[in-house]
């Protein structure tokens, strides 16, 4: 939750897309400082928490994505699922804003498929349209707010990917804990093509966002 380390460059004489940059920057600057065991057990743990959410655990289709090194790790999670039986839809990128879903086969098919872009499977793609068919969609982030507002990575790709999630169907936003602001005292920076999540969770807790 907000406090006095965590960053939040943002002020007045910035408009929403600058003051979304330098957040971005301080966030990230943030997460590289983590060390490679921090983030090894953040992602046991994150796998840990959100099993106990009860959305998560009757899913039969998960939406998720695969971390790239300085994000809450998935492959815990990825492995927990993929024991339980359910299905996992992950991204897969195309050019430019293209989206498109593919289904994990195991943690060896996952490669990095273009130099920083994150690891995909080589399962059939599925089209744009593949996340209406999952049951919960967990969602990368760098911050998330008590309103429910998201900090993307930029670029809009998972703004548009969540036009196709199902109504009713809850997408919950991972970050890691210093990364929940108060949206009273610091609220993110918002543009009208954001879309909200329904719920947060970090390796220590998650919640529902009350609104």
């Amino acid at each position: 939750m907000s406090g006095p380390a965590q960053p939040y460059p943002v002020h007045a004489s910035l408009d929403v897309e600058d003051a979304k940059i330098a957040l971005r920057g301080a966030i990230r600057a943030a997460r590289d400082a983590r060390s490679e065991r921090r983030r090894d057990e953040a992602a046991h743990q994150l796998a840990e928490v959100l099993l106990t959410i009860p959305e998560v655990r009757a899913a039969h289709r998960v939406g998720l994505y695969a971390a790239r090194p300085n994000e809450p790790g998935t492959k815990p999670l990825m492995a927990a699922l993929d024991s339980l039986g359910k299905e996992i839809l992950l991204p897969v990128l195309g050019a430019g804003l293209q989206r498109d879903w593919a289904l994990y086969a195991g943690e060896d098919d996952l490669l990095q498929r273009a130099p920083g872009r994150p690891p995909e499977p080589s399962t059939e793609a599925l089209g744009a349209a593949a996340l209406e068919t999952a049951d919960v969609v967990i969602a990368p982030a760098l911050a998330v707010d008590t309103d429910g507002n998201r900090l993307g990575q930029g670029g809009g790709w998972y703004d548009r990917a969540l036009a196709h999630v199902r109504p009713g169907v809850k997408i919950i936003a991972v970050v890691f804990p210093d990364e929940i602001y108060d949206a009273s005292e610091r609220p993110l920076p918002r543009e009208a093509h954001d879309h909200p999540v329904d719920g947060v969770a970090t390796p220590l807790e998650w919640h529902w966002i009350t609104r």
